[in-house]
């Protein structure tokens, strides 16, 4: 139990994080330096990818099995591991069809290795937010007790509040899905977007996204007294961040290919291209759909009342 502490306190270290973040910046610059990347090279790209997510699945998965004195980190467990889930079928896609040949452009081949770098160093960005997130989501698991005291009589909601309950409720996220899985269906059925269809894909994500993004650095404010909680946010705040920035530099990127002249001003698309733009769109919302969820159960267990496990044991004595 010892030896595996100490791996996994070396593995989520600060340090180590960073020192792969540095790795993966040098690889990509490397591979991209040719402007050429073989399937190798891919292979390699696509491995490092997975074996991160899916190891990091496993592990938060598992722990959303084990009870706990504190049952709302199992629910972050659980969210934190959807969310990847999320992520890692999208990896998995995204690098099956390009080894399979399937996929040929997404931005404009000059600046598709750009994109390629951006969107491999955000992943990793991610994937390492997670992992230092986990240090910290442990410390929760392990430190605290739920208390059990009478629950304040409620009171009515403020226009703010029942807002913020409406737009982040299980039936909104899935009304959002679908709207975006027919939204794609209806951009797509003559294999070309136009710009304005572009801008309202865009927006829409960025809406989900940086109001995600800034609701939890707003409960991480909230949540300052209490340490390990507010590393997981922050952690899972620097995660979503990545996932923003590879969202805006796409459809920047897209949008100055068009703007320079450079592609016309409505894409026309090889269907499989095409359909990997839609996969991609569809995984995005879900995966801030999901994120949504997890922002929840932050602020749960932002409510919830605990107390240190030695502290709890002598109130019990």
């Amino acid at each position: 139990m010892d030896k595996r502490e100490s791996i996994f306190k070396l593995v989520t270290d600060e340090r180590i994080l960073i020192l792969i973040v540095g790795i993966a910046i040098l690889w990509r610059c490397v591979l991209s330096s040719d402007e050429t990347i073989s399937f190798c090279e891919s292979a390699f790209s696509g491995i490092t990818l997975s074996i991160l997510g899916w190891v990091l699945f496993a592990y938060m998965y598992s722990m959303s099995r084990k009870q706990t004195d504190w049952p709302v980190t199992r629910k972050i467990y659980q969210g934190i591991a959807a969310s990847l889930l999320v992520l890692n079928i999208y990896v998995a896609i995204y690098y099956g069809m390009r080894w399979f040949r399937l996929l040929h452009e997404e931005i404009y081949m000059p600046m598709d290795f750009v994109f390629r770098d951006v969107r491999y160093l955000m992943l990793v960005l991610c994937y390492c937010a997670v992992l230092w997130t986990a240090r910290y989501l442990k410390g929760m698991r392990d430190k605290y007790r739920l208390l059990i005291r009478e629950e304040p009589k409620s009171h009515a909601r403020s226009m703010k509040e029942s807002v913020l309950w409406v737009t982040m409720h299980e039936r909104t996220l899935t009304v959002i899905v679908v709207a975006a899985i027919l939204w794609r269906i209806a951009i797509s059925v003559d294999h070309t977007i136009t710009f304005g269809e572009s801008a309202v894909s865009c927006i829409i994500l960025l809406l989900l996204g940086w109001f995600l993004f800034g609701y939890i650095c707003a409960l991480s404010v909230k949540a300052k007294r209490r340490i390990e909680l507010t590393r997981v946010i922050q952690g899972i705040a620097f995660g979503l961040m990545a996932i923003n920035i590879y969202a805006i530099f796409y459809y920047g990127m897209r949008w100055y290919v068009l703007i320079l002249g450079m592609g016309d001003v409505s894409g026309t698309y090889v269907p499989l291209d095409l359909i990997f733009r839609d996969i991609r769109y569809i995984m995005l919302v879900i995966f801030y759909c999901t994120a949504i969820v997890l922002s929840k159960f932050l602020e749960k267990a932002y409510t919830d009342y605990t107390v240190p496990i030695n502290k709890s044991a002598n109130l019990n004595d």
